[in-house]
């Protein structure tokens, strides 16, 4: 049977949430625990808690796949005054790993937000606020006869997928001149002889963090010993990135229907929020976890309603009338993700468990 590491399942979680796409407060990734260690179980929680440490051991996971990450901040000691610190030393006296995917799940199609449509029940979804710098553009030239084999492999890469499209590029016919030198050896021409060559210019877009692997296809397809190109960085907003959700309900339904089967599939005990409005609703923003800096956004883009959690007292008003807002509490808008995970886990790996963990980490408490 294949030992499957740690670096296995991580990179496999990063192929769906890239760490570059965390935000810059976040600490996504690898907390404790080496990369080779081989996977015996995994323990997929919304924290991690002392208790889920526990439930680990118990069940013998020798790897935590948590939503939030233990640690935001530096630690300078190990004392375990706390419970991060206390947690970190239960795990690593227990040879457990502890990986946290956050807000780069948060940031992605598929991700904590689409669930959360998913299980509303919207349709027609994009990103709320698409992400800008988060694509390059490649620019390389290549002999005609071997254009489109270039572009095969640098499609094979992931290059030139833009938004429902994929295998997208742009070409020009041109000519490229060149000479080499004595220690060269050319794929054309001969050493110390200027050479004109038929040329393609060819462009395509790709995800910034796949760099390395489409460079990599473009060395390995590309005929020339010195492969010509270059890359710039794109502002152009990414459609498949970013923060919160929009998307439309099958039907119009009157605002305190929508709240009441909101409350009923999110299993929360309560929602906060504004006052209702006298027509029936349809567009709906979602962001889980604390979502109230996408409220304008939300608003732009003519959403009815907005779901999300953590929102404070003033900020309430900011609805002015022109939104409801719904806080349906930041465990309760995220508790699916543990579900999400687990799908995604166990579909990719059969040869250990994959646990959903059973332990309560919401902190909040209603009376």
């Amino acid at each position: 049977m294949e030992t499957i590491r740690i670096k296995d399942v991580t990179s496999h979680l990063e192929t769906l949430a890239p760490l570059a796409y965390q935000e810059g407060y976040d600490n996504s990734g690898l907390i404790t625990g080496r990369p080779d260690w081989e996977v015996k179980g995994i323990l997929v929680t919304l924290d991690c808690t002392e208790m889920v440490v526990d439930e680990a051991v118990r069940l013998q996971c020798n790897l935590i796949i948590a939503h939030h990450p233990i640690v935001f901040k530096g630690l300078k000691q190990l004392t375990g005054k706390d419970y991060v610190q206390r947690t970190l030393i239960k795990a690593i006296k227990n040879d457990i790993a502890i990986y946290a995917i956050h807000t780069n799940l948060d940031n992605v199609r598929h991700g904590v937000n689409h669930k959360i449509a998913e299980k509303i029940g919207l349709a027609d979804l994009k990103v709320l606020a698409p992400r800008p710098q988060t694509l390059s553009k490649l620019v390389t030239f290549v002999p005609t006869d071997a254009t489109q084999a270039v572009l095969d492999a640098l499609h094979g890469a992931g290059a030139g997928n833009i938004g429902n499209y994929k295998n997208c590029s742009f070409r020009i016919a041109g000519t490229g001149t060149f000479q080499p030198n004595e220690a060269a050896n050319p794929h054309v021409g001969q050493a110390g002889k200027l050479e004109h060559v038929e040329e393609s210019r060819v462009e395509v877009i790709f995800p910034s963090e796949m760099g390395h692997k489409v460079i990599s296809a473009l060395k390995g397809a590309h005929p020339y010993e010195e492969v010509a190109y270059y890359l710039t960085p794109l502002n152009n907003e990414n459609q498949g990135v970013g923060a919160g959700v929009i998307g439309v309900l099958e039907a119009p339904v009157e605002p305190k229907a929508f709240l009441g089967r909101l409350k009923v599939v999110m299993n929360t005990a309560c929602i906060r929020h504004t006052a209702l409005p006298d027509k029936p609703v349809e567009k709906v923003a979602i962001c889980g976890g604390a979502g109230s800096f996408l409220l304008p956004v939300a608003k732009a883009q003519g959403a009815d309603v907005f779901v999300s959690a953590d929102f404070k007292y003033h900020e309430f008003f900011d609805a002015d009338g022109q939104i409801l807002i719904a806080d349906i509490g930041h465990y309760e808008s995220e508790q699916f993700t543990k579900d999400l995970l687990k799908d995604v886990l166990e579909e990719k790996f059969t040869n250990f468990a994959v646990c959903f963990s059973k332990s309560v980490t919401n902190p909040i408490s209603y009376l």
